[in-house]
């Protein structure tokens, strides 16, 4: 229907108001007229000239045009529009004679200068390098969610909890020449050796983080303890660096830790902390601490996998004897490589336990079988089992694995003495 012509239109900005009744627009204000170009001469039949010719200032004049005049002295003008012009505003800025660079202004915030890590600490951002072999992929993880209850035993299994040897004791005594160890259960010992007393991956919770409670007690309870003088740490993994065992140390105790790992420490106002690399060492007391590698890997959070080195210690006294800690290893070429560069080891402290289902823990944790052959890669008189009967941390049952390193070590033929299948909190001396 057609608008009547004496009706007014509805403006859109006011409902209700007709358009006669709107508010009144400006004027529009009328354009000053363009002024002359300054800039380089456009040539016929194209573009003007861009780049750096015509930041620098007008170009040469166009063919049957005379120059512009200029007073001797007077600056170059510059094109209008340009960030000097504005700059400048009304004035001229000093004429620059030519062959002067222009000063360049100093950046608003310089980056600092990568600084050198001091001694004994490492900066380096991750150690996938140091895998022996590729972590578990997608189709690994999702096979393990699929299979469910694969990584804890079953009932039947968890029936023998009870006949799991364990003796908790004090310490015995030892001399200042004496070597002697006590098993606190897991990765946990307490060497005396050298005169010194000295706590390996010391656990003392009764529960960490992502695993069951303990299914046997602490060895040797914590108020029977000496002075610690030294402890060594494997890696992060929270069944061996448990933090609430870790603040019942005094903070001026020596830590002997991986490469990366020192940060750890130094946050928790530990302050002596001797970060170390694989075949690294340092001595304490007349003892020496050699770090030595491990087939494992480290992670403590969500994106932190790898950013600390993992690895076993090799420990020498004043009178030449030495004890290897293997911390969590698999099987693999670096036993040989430690028995070559350390030889005559007279005792070594080898991981048994969690290790099934092997497609899931193969390379990261040994077997019984494994652990005696990694003894005899290492070229070590005896053997010291570890790591089980105390956290249930895989799917096999519970006694499996010291019946399977008795019978491993029969096979070979060597002494039954030199396996020091030792109960939790059993102490032997050498």
């Amino acid at each position: 229907m057609p608008r009547h012509p004496h009706r007014p239109r509805r403006d859109p900005r006011h409902p209700g108001r007709g358009r006669r009744h709107a508010r009144p627009r400006r004027t529009p204000r009328t354009r000053r007229p363009a002024r002359p170009r300054r800039g380089p001469a456009r040539p016929p039949g194209g573009r003007p000239v861009r780049g750096p010719a015509h930041r620098r200032g007008p170009g040469p004049p166009a063919p049957g045009r005379p120059p512009p005049l200029r007073r001797p002295g007077a600056p170059r003008p510059r094109p209008r529009g340009t960030r000097r012009h504005r700059r400048a505003g009304a004035g001229e800025r000093p004429h620059r004679p030519a062959g002067h660079a222009r000063p360049r202004r100093p950046p608003l915030r310089r980056r600092p200068r990568p600084r050198e890590p001091a001694p004994g600490r490492h900066r380096r951002r991750s150690y996938r390098d140091r895998l022996t072999a590729p972590l578990p992929g997608v189709r690994a993880v999702t096979r393990l969610a699929r299979e469910a209850g694969a990584l804890r035993p079953g009932t039947e299994a968890r029936r023998d909890v009870p006949l799991l040897p364990c003796a908790p004791a004090p310490l015995p005594p030892a001399g200042p020449g004496v070597l002697a160890l006590t098993w606190a259960g897991h990765a946990s010992w307490i060497l005396r050796i050298g005169g010194l007393t000295v706590l390996t991956d010391p656990v003392w919770s009764h529960r960490i983080l992502g695993t069951p409670p303990r299914v046997t007690p602490v060895g040797v309870p914590w108020a029977s303890l000496p002075p610690v003088d030294a402890v060594v740490i494997s890696h992060n993994h929270y069944d061996h660096l448990d933090a609430p065992t870790l603040r019942r140390l005094p903070r001026t105790t020596p830590v002997l830790v991986p490469a990366g790992l020192g940060r750890w420490f130094r946050r928790r106002r530990f302050t002596r902390v001797h970060e170390l690399d694989w075949w690294q060492g340092r001595e304490i007391g007349g003892v020496t601490f050699d770090f030595v590698p491990a087939h494992h890997w480290s992670r403590r959070g969500l994106l932190d996998t790898c950013r600390t080195l993992w690895g076993g210690w090799v420990l020498t006294d004043p009178q030449g004897r030495k004890v290897h800690f293997a911390g969590d290893t698999g099987y693999g070429h670096w036993f040989t490589e430690i028995g070559r560069r350390h030889p005559g080891i007279d005792l070594t402290l080898m991981p048994i336990g969690a290790y099934a289902p092997r497609w899931w823990l193969r390379d990261v944790h040994c077997d019984p079988e494994e652990a005696v052959a990694a003894c005899a890669d290492l070229g070590a008189r005896r053997m010291a089992p570890m790591h089980w009967a105390t956290f249930l941390l895989s799917a096999e049952p519970v006694l499996e694995p010291l019946t399977r390193v008795r019978a491993a070590w029969a096979r070979t033929g060597r002494p039954r003495e030199d396996l020091w299948d030792l109960p939790v909190g059993g102490s032997r001396t050498l």
